[in-house]
């Protein structure tokens, strides 16, 4: 064992400069203690690191902000779908098997063009049919008037006319039996022309018919338009009622939008409003209210409103559309207000994911309002103070 005692040191060691060596080596001692100490020790962790949010991305901290309410326009949005102004559906008159159809969908057309024509061999042999029934019928009425003529002109004879004349005697001098009896012939012919000329009406009425259904064979196209929908082929069997070919006009489009009650004040034939598109660019395009059904639906409470689109708007048949309706005399105060980039969508419905109490995301199903530039307004699901997430994963 070294003695660290002064009277025990050597002469080098006792010395000032000696004796700093031992607290040299101390010191170093207990440095190097310290940092294998706190080396082992783990970390506390921070505040800030022990708040995480569990979302779709799993432990990675997102993006949020809180929803501001701001004063804004008394507009509201409806949904709505593109429809062209003019759409009919062909369907067969009878019975028989498809023969051609012109075209597919996609195919345009002109006015008076031929879309569909069904088998016509069945309605060509009750044709023929008919045209037998006119020509016994004319025979028939021909006859019944000719006989009508000879009994009026020269009367059958009666067996009491021909003894009369063999054996002229007072009590054959009486013709009350034959002014009868030729009553009654006269009748009977008379009878027969009129029934004669029933037959002949209706043998022509179902010629007629027969021709009708003749032109009932071809479906031709009303007005220039495409094929929208096939509902049936080439070599198909149909039957009456039966749809074959969907038509339309989509040069001319409308907006149809089912508007609750309590909305539909405004909307008037002719009212001037605007609709937003479901493109890229959102496009904001002017309408005009062309129809305003009289009736209310009784299960949902809405009224149908149909607008038409200005020419050359960028839509579509089928296209989603949102109707922006002014509400005059309402004010709707300060409306919560979000950036578009974090409304995600399910089913075409718009959603934002809502941080609760414990920093868990939540969806909530939103009724959008008016848009400017990157923000829009939020009629319902959403009170103003939440927390939202911003650019959700649904989103990018």
């Amino acid at each position: 064992m070294i003695s660290t005692r002064p009277d025990r040191l050597p002469p080098a060691a006792r010395s000032p400069r000696g004796l700093l060596l031992p607290v040299i080596l101390a010191g170093l001692i207990l440095a190097t203690s310290a940092a294998q100490s706190q080396t082992s020790l783990p970390s506390l962790p921070s505040q800030a690191d022990s708040a995480k949010v569990q979302t779709v991305l799993g432990e990675q901290r997102p993006r949020w902000a809180v929803v501001e309410r701001r004063s804004v326009g008394g507009n509201t949005t409806v949904g709505g779908t593109v429809v062209p102004m003019r759409e009919i559906t062909f369907t067969a008159q009878m019975p028989g098997n498809v023969e051609q159809i012109a075209g597919n969908e996609g195919d345009f057309f002109k006015r008076g063009a031929v879309l569909v024509t069904l088998d016509p061999s069945a309605l060509r042999a009750k044709r023929q049919a008919a045209i037998a029934q006119i020509t016994n019928a004319q025979a028939a009425y021909r006859n019944a008037e000719v006989q009508f003529q000879r009994e009026r002109r020269d009367p059958t004879p009666t067996q009491g006319n021909m003894m009369s004349q063999i054996m002229p005697m007072p009590f054959f001098g009486d013709n009350e039996d034959s002014d009868i009896t030729r009553e009654a012939n006269l009748h009977q012919y008379g009878t027969q022309i009129e029934q004669a000329r029933g037959a002949l009406v209706a043998a022509q009425a179902q010629l007629r018919e027969i021709d009708a259904q003749l032109d009932d064979v071809n479906s031709i196209a009303p007005f220039d338009g495409y094929i929208t929908e096939k509902h049936a082929n080439a070599g198909d069997t149909v039957q009456p009622g039966q749809p074959l070919l969907s038509f339309a006009d989509v040069g001319r489009l409308q907006v149809q939008a089912d508007v609750p009650t309590r909305l539909s004040a405004p909307l008037n034939p002719g009212f001037m409003t605007r609709v937003k598109l479901d493109d890229s660019a959102g496009t904001i395009v002017a309408a005009r209210v062309a129809q305003v059904f009289p009736m209310a639906d009784p299960t949902r409470h809405t009224v149908r409103v149909k607008l038409d689109l200005q020419p050359n708007a960028p839509a579509k048949a089928g296209m989603y559309a949102e109707v922006l309706i002014p509400q005059p005399g309402s004010d709707q105060g300060a409306l919560p207000v979000i950036p578009v980039s974090a409304i995600v969508r399910r089913g075409g419905l718009p959603m934002v994911y809502v941080l609760d109490e414990e920093d868990q995301p939540r969806l909530h199903l939103l009724r959008l309002g008016e848009q400017w530039g990157d923000t829009v307004s939020v009629l319902t699901g959403l009170q103003g103070g939440e927390r939202i997430l911003l650019e959700p994963p649904a989103a990018r």
